[in-house]
Formats: C-alpha cells, sequence, structure tokens
C-alpha cells in the first residue's frame, strides 16, 4: 500500500474532531475515512460526512461479512472503520486519517504495520470534563463513563508514536499537520512514491 494511514485517537471531548477539520483544510491528498456507529446521531451531525449511522442489526451483519477494519463497543454503542474504502485509497496513493477509539486503534497497530498513530490528550482531568460538559451531548450518568474511561484511554498513550496535549486548537492543528509532513517525508516513502530505487541501486543514467 503506497499511501499512509493515520490513527488519531483520544478521550472523547478532547477536541480531536475539530483538529482534524482544521488538518484537513490544509493537506492535500488525504481523506477522511468515515466510520460507522450505531449510536443515536447528536444535533448537527450529517449522514456520511461524520459517520454512517446505522441499526446494530446492520452492524453486526457487516461485521460477519468482515467488512470492517477495526470495530469496537465503546461507550455501549458499535464503531466500526469500513476496510474496503481505506484499502481502495491507499492502494490509490492516497493518504488516509482515521479518527477512532483507543481499542480500535489498537487493532490496526496489528494489522497495518505502517500506520502512523497518534494519540490527542487534554491538559487536564478538569479540563476534559469542562469541555464535556460544555459541548452538553451527553446525559450525567454517560458523561461520567466517559470519563472513567478516558482514565483507561490516556494508560496508553506510551503505546503510541506521537502525542499532541490539545491546550490550543491552532497550534493541535499546527502540529498534527507538521506530522502528516514529516511522514510524507521519510526516505523510505518518498523512495516508493517516486520510485527512486533504480537511480538509488545504480540503474539510473549517470551522467
Amino acid at each position: 500500500m503506497a499511501g499512509v494511514l493515520y490513527v488519531i485517537s483520544g478521550p472523547s471531548g478532547v477536541g480531536k474532531t475539530s483538529i482534524i477539520e482544521g488538518v484537513m483544510k490544509r493537506v492535500n491528498n488525504l481523506v477522511f475515512s468515515v466510520s460507522c456507529t450505531t449510536r443515536p446521531k447528536r444535533p448537527g451531525e450529517i449522514e456520511g460526512r461524520d459517520y454512517f449511522f446505522v441499526d446494530e442489526e446492520t452492524f453486526i451483519r457487516m461485521m460477519k461479512e468482515d467488512e470492517f477494519l477495526e470495530w469496537a463497543i465503546v461507550h455501549g454503542y458499535y464503531y466500526g472503520t469500513p476496510r474496503k474504502f481505506v484499502e481502495e485509497q491507499l492502494r490509490s496513493n492516497v493518504n488516509v486519517l482515521l479518527d477512532i477509539d483507543v481499542q480500535g486503534a489498537m487493532t490496526v497497530m496489528k494489522k497495518v504495520k505502517d500506520a502512523v498513530f497518534i494519540f490527542v490528550a487534554p491538559p487536564s482531568f478538569d479540563e476534559l470534563k469542562k469541555r464535556l460538559l460544555k459541548r452538553g451531548t451527553e446525559r450525567q450518568e454517560d458523561m461520567i463513563k466517559r470519563l472513567e474511561d478516558a482514565k483507561k484511554e490516556l494508560e496508553q498513550i506510551p503505546k503510541f508514536q506521537y502525542l499532541i496535549v490539545n491546550v490550543d486548537l491552532q497550534e493541535s492543528i499546527d502540529q498534527l499537520t507538521s506530522i502528516i509532513v514529516a511522514e510524507q517525508l521519510k526516505v523510505n516513502r518518498v523512495i516508493e512514491r517516486l520510485g527512486f530505487h533504480k537511480i538509488f541501486s545504480g540503474g539510473g543514467d549517470s551522467k
């Protein structure tokens, strides 16, 4: 696969969506992979842009037919990354960005050896709680569960390659953009992308 898979993970409410939206406006040859979920649509969310919203029966059928690159149950709902779209884009030398939970990221780590894993963390646990309260999309019991899960997710940070602490949105967008650009300039990726193998092996024009 010539394209690069970028996996963004972090606790709910940390600001991943806003960071990704900023980066997508800046970086060329990068597409966002829309996940499937069984959770209810939130106000302002659009089918096919934010998620593909499906019922549990449909999701389980897709699981059985191996249609997901990864899937997980998060906060009581199913989430999954459609395999076909990701694989087609990567084969076409297009870079793909995933916004998935930490469980899903652990699965992708085992399946895609050259993927790049970035964790987005809050500046503090209290700040994360404030952001979830400000978002106002969860019931009290749901928010408590998300905060409990966040503690477990933060423990997985050492397994990731990059860490963005989202203090300032613009700075976080700059950091993620820099990570993506730097990964594209790694020698092995440039050689593969531009076909420099013959030149470096002495097969090119020596004049």
